[in-house]
């Protein structure tokens, strides 16, 4: 289990630093690198869906607005709460 949490972390954080603009890839790639050392498996794996949504999408959820998502209430709460 843990080579998989490691090998899940690293695709998460890779990820999350090239999605598509660069103000997302920043955005992103700090709100990745401040949770992920505090989540489970089950977390992550939602964590991975989460950092594939495009980035239209991304700041839909980021603006409070009415998206098609069912992640749990604490990820859309921190992301969008976090200030870089």
């Amino acid at each position: 289990m843990f080579n998989n949490k490691e090998a899940i972390k690293n695709k998460i954080i890779y990820r999350s630093q090239y999605r598509g603009s660069k103000e997302m890839d920043i955005l992103m790639s700090s709100f990745v690198k401040s949770i992920i050392d505090n989540l489970n498996y089950n977390e992550l794996e939602e964590l991975n869906l989460f950092v594939d949504l495009d980035d239209r999408e991304l700041q839909k959820i980021k603006n409070q607005q009415p998206h098609n998502y069912s992640f749990r209430k604490e990820l859309i709460d921190s992301f969008v709460s976090f200030k870089e």
